[in-house]
């Protein structure tokens, strides 16, 4: 009886998965820059300015900048099915949402999408 137990213990021992890693929290952001299509459904923000911590609603007020930003910055944007993107192309565009980090290039997960004007920086990428 007391090798069964022990047989038991050694079991749920050797198959208990070790607690989850906490994850990291994905940050909320704001950028600002000019909306392109790279390639069919490819959707950048370039000339864009560095990603700041924001909340997930649209840009009001004064957060809509009234000149292009000349930003060094780039960002694809995933997730953009419900924003029209096609009636917002080549134009400076506040964008919020999920910052995602990554190499050669981040990503945001869309949660907003304001026009702040209908054409791009002079110095922003084609």
């Amino acid at each position: 009886m007391i090798l069964q137990v022990i047989v038991a213990v050694a079991l749920a021992l050797a198959f208990a998965q070790a607690p989850p890693a906490p994850s990291k929290p994905i940050d909320i952001v704001s950028v600002t820059g000019c909306l392109r299509e790279q390639g069919a459904g490819n959707w950048m923000v370039v000339a864009a300015t560095a990603p700041v911590p924001s909340a997930a609603n649209a840009a009001q007020g004064k957060e809509i900048p009234t000149v292009a930003p000349a930003g060094k910055d780039s960002f694809k944007l995933i997730g953009v099915g419900e924003f029209n993107l096609p009636g917002r192309k080549d134009h400076t565009v506040v964008v919020r949402g999920l910052f995602i980090k990554a190499v050669p290039v981040s990503r945001i997960n869309v949660t907003s999408v304001v026009d702040a004007l209908p054409s791009c920086a002079p110095n922003a990428p084609k």
